[in-house]
């Protein structure tokens, strides 16, 4: 009886410590206490931008919350691997499996080589990044075409296993093998028509079925294709994403995040196909970020209102700006963007800068031990931001608390969300060398100030950035501050 007890006891997995931190779960649809896998340790996996062209401020969205993902952790102590994959093969311009490569539409469209689409704009991507100080310190940005071996690998593990069949397109998985397809998101799979979701392909199984490995055609003179048991082609869209994921994560991570536009097909294709080969259970956490509309229509290219972080630039508008707005609202809330929304938030940010300089003071005293904790149990219920945001303002007017102190707890907060307060300083002092006032200036640039306004006023951008030209070959720089215009001698 005794040596019974030891036995089960010795064999009984340790059970992981709560870690206070909760996250809503789209794979099982409710909110949930977060357990890693290993106590102490977190794997992610980000699915990252196609390159091909240039990153807007939408795609932004789920960078900036995968970056408080990662600051909360190390907040936490945890020990953290990270990856953000670069697709630069495979994703189609048509629903998965059809149409052509979008960085080959890329190369063709810029009249460059596929190389220089990819190494542009990644680097655009990473630029923006930066500009929105999201961490890249460690993170592994792995590439699909530098993981056609490990791609290569894993189609053959499942097709000893029995999940694949040949069309004359390539090699496709069977989802009626995988019995749980679907089960990200609840994805009613029944009556799906084939048709609706892919054009009509005669030789698919099923309307859900995916490529993993899509052979070359002479006549499409592709720049990217590689050998394979099955013949010359490239990986699938869906493919890379589990092979890279499992060489730096293993088989089965803690969390994997994406847009909500990757749950009904991307996501559950990179379960199905990850199950299949390795075993449940892929990821353990599946979190998902909301669209950002722009004056309440989806980003479009047709629609002509896509939105660059340089455009928001062009306005003298800091990308930090940006940000800030981005944390005001929770993540799994759908967004309007409109320029009148981005002015005030910076507005706010300004006054956030302002107050923390020159309100302030430079000495730093304690942490507020009650406003840590508030912030503390907003960021761990599922990343509320809106919340840790407001309690950012509620301790600014809270008298109770010390200058120093408020500055402690501010940059104590801001170590989470990034809003790099500690460079404030530099930014402030920046802003007023050489600032001439409006009234100092010559007569020619007051009166194209006060025509730049008008336009402004009346929304005729345009006309606001001719006359800004003008400002700046008459020697002047112009900086569109919340609390004014202000000139600056160049």
């Amino acid at each position: 009886m005794a040596l019974g007890f030891l036995k089960i006891f010795k064999t009984s997995a340790p059970r992981v410590p709560d870690t206070g931190i909760f996250f809503y779960n789209t794979l099982t649809g409710r909110k949930e206490p977060f357990r890693p896998l290993k106590a102490g340790r977190v794997g992610m996996y980000h699915c990252g931008p196609t390159v091909y062209g240039y990153t807007h401020i939408g795609h932004a969205r789920p960078y900036v919350f995968a970056d408080l993902l990662k600051r909360m952790f190390r907040y936490h102590g945890f020990t953290l691997t990270q990856v953000i994959n670069i697709t630069d093969v495979g994703h189609l311009t048509g629903d998965e499996d059809q149409g052509e490569d979008k960085i080959e539409e890329g190369a063709k469209r810029e009249g460059k080589t596929a190389a220089e689409v990819i190494t542009f704009y990644t680097d655009d991507f990473l630029e923006n990044l930066r500009k929105l100080n999201i961490d890249t310190e460690g993170t592994i940005f792995p590439r699909a075409t530098e993981h056609i071996l490990e791609q290569v690998a894993l189609i053959r593990t499942l097709e000893e296993k029995g999940y694949t069949y040949l069309t004359a397109d390539g090699i496709y998985f069977d989802t009626v093998l995988f019995k749980s397809y679907g089960a990200l998101g609840n994805i009613n799979l029944v009556g799906l028509e084939e048709g609706k979701r892919v054009p009509i392909n005669p030789e698919k199984k099923h309307p859900t079925d995916f490529a993993l490995w899509k052979f070359s055609k002479p006549e499409d003179k592709r720049q990217q294709e590689w050998e394979s048991p099955w013949g010359k082609g490239f990986p699938g869209w869906h493919i890379e994403c589990s092979a890279m994921s499992s060489k730096y994560l293993g088989h089965h991570f803690d969390i994997h995040t994406g847009g909500v536009d990757h749950i009904p097909v991307h996501h559950n294709n990179e379960i199905a196909q990850s199950e299949a080969a390795f075993g449940p259970v892929f990821a353990k956490y599946w979190l998902h970020v909301a669209h950002l509309m722009i004056d309440g229509k989806k980003i479009s290219k047709s629609l002509g209102n896509t939105i660059l972080l340089k455009h928001i630039e062009e306005r003298n508008i800091p990308p930090l700006a940006y940000r800030y707005w981005l944390l005001t609202s929770h993540y799994k809330t759908q967004v309007n963007f409109t320029w009148q929304a981005l002015e005030a938030a910076h507005r706010a940010f300004f006054k956030l800068q302002r107050v923390f300089v020159e309100e302030l003071g430079v000495k730093k005293g304690a942490v507020s031990p009650r406003y840590q904790k508030s912030f503390i149990t907003a960021i761990n219920d599922d990343i509320n931001t809106s919340q840790a945001v407001a309690l950012l303002w509620d301790l600014l007017k809270d008298d109770s608390v010390s200058k120093a102190d408020k500055k402690a707890t501010l940059l104590d907060f801001d170590r989470i969300l990034g809003l790099d307060l500690a460079e404030s300083q530099n930014f402030m002092e920046e802003s007023r060398k050489q600032t001439v006032s409006i009234e100092q200036a010559p007569q020619e640039i007051r009166t194209l100030v006060e025509e730049r306004e008008k336009a402004r006023a009346s929304k005729d951008f345009a006309k606001a950035d001719t006359l800004r030209d003008k400002i700046n070959s008459a020697g002047f720089t112009l900086e569109d501050s919340p609390a004014g215009a202000r000139l600056t001698k160049i």
